[in-house]
């Protein structure tokens, strides 16, 4: 792609985010979401594969129907109360059409089943940005509105951790078993959504981290499916040790920077007397840590029968740019013991 056509692009991604961010009235909010998703179409479709021109249409027609669905709820607020405003929602209808669009547009169970086949037909970097980037304009304007019926994001919240969970486990594709573990996280923080907003961008933040390590090391290995991880020891040996800690701190798994956002969550809504609610999604994500196992295993603890013993490719030099996976390697597998300071910053 052309690099004046890309920086345009990806000028408009931004642009859209944080025009939903500054923005206190719904067509402003409206006119941001619509910039972000047609910015990434072409990203998407820039691929000459039936499967990308596939995912591309099928990700287009969902954000269509949300971005109509946010319209008419808008629309029938500012008819019903005379309110414009993004805080001044009032009524009970418009508000749960718009969580139900916000859920549609991030891929929340049970509203959730366009996320694994779009990003399964993507490539690694532009599957990165639909999992992390596409998901903050949505997050902005839930984390302002707060639905009159609570019950309807629990309800969500429940049902994507263990759509999330089960979805994943009968999955090889790396592509597919990261759109279920991103309906997992999602699910944990729109469960606390109502509780603490700040706990939910934290959950957020570090879900980002945690999925940006993940992609890089699929990335830097150019592993598409289980089975290509076997061969990763024969390329970097010493990240193939890593890995295993990576996802299981995606997984949630103490002492890992996972199981932070996890804890804090599982806290939360013991305090609001929601401990059955807090039960079921601690045994979720048991789910998500079986297949998150599975990865495990497949890369560090199995060799591909094609390998040679005396090829050794971790030897060439490669030209990607490694920096940014050391960086967000070593938050997400050490930053537990800042639990303390994270709890005292919340409590601001």
């Amino acid at each position: 792609m052309n690099p004046y056509i890309l920086a345009a692009l990806l000028f408009g991604l931004g642009l859209g985010t944080t025009l939903t961010f500054a923005s206190s009235h719904w067509l402003l909010a409206w006119m941001g979401l619509e910039m972000n998703t047609l910015a990434i179409i072409p990203l998407m479709a820039h691929h000459p594969h039936p499967r990308a021109v596939e995912a591309t249409t099928k990700y287009f027609l969902t954000q269509a129907t949300a971005a109509a669905m946010i319209l008419f709820a808008s629309t029938t607020n500012a008819w019903l109360t005379g309110q414009w405003g993004i805080q001044q929602m009032a009524h009970p209808l418009p508000i749960t059409l718009i969580t139900l669009a916000l859920a549609l547009k991030v891929g929340l169970a049970p509203v959730h089943s366009w996320l694994p086949e779009v990003l399964q037909g993507l490539d690694l970097t532009t599957g990165l940005i639909l999992s992390t980037w596409q998901k903050l304009a949505p997050f902005a304007i839930l984390t302002q509105i707060q639905p009159a019926n609570s019950t309807i994001l629990i309800a969500l919240g429940l049902t994507s951790a263990l759509v999330g969970g089960w979805g994943g486990l009968n999955q090889t594709q790396l592509r597919k078993i990261l759109a279920y573990s991103s309906i997992a996280h999602l699910g944990w923080m729109v469960l606390v959504l109502q509780f603490s907003t700040s706990l939910t961008l934290l959950t957020l933040l570090t879900y980002f981290m945690m999925t940006l390590s993940t992609f890089l090391v699929f990335k830097l290995n150019k592993s598409t499916n289980i089975n290509m991880l076997a061969s990763s020891w024969a390329k970097a040996p010493a990240l193939t040790a890593l890995v295993p800690l990576i996802l299981l701190s995606l997984g949630g798994l103490p002492p890992l920077t996972g199981f932070m956002p996890k804890w804090l969550i599982l806290q939360e809504l013991t305090k609001q007397d929601l401990a059955l609610t807090a039960t079921i999604a601690a045994m979720s994500a048991l789910l998500s840590l079986y297949f998150y196992l599975r990865l495990s295993y497949a890369m560090a603890l199995t060799m591909s029968p094609n390998n040679i013993t005396g090829t050794t490719p971790w030897r060439l030099e490669h030209l990607q740019f490694s920096l940014p996976l050391a960086i967000t390697t070593t938050a997400t597998i050490l930053l537990l013991p800042l639990a303390p300071a994270v709890l005292t910053l919340l409590a601001l």
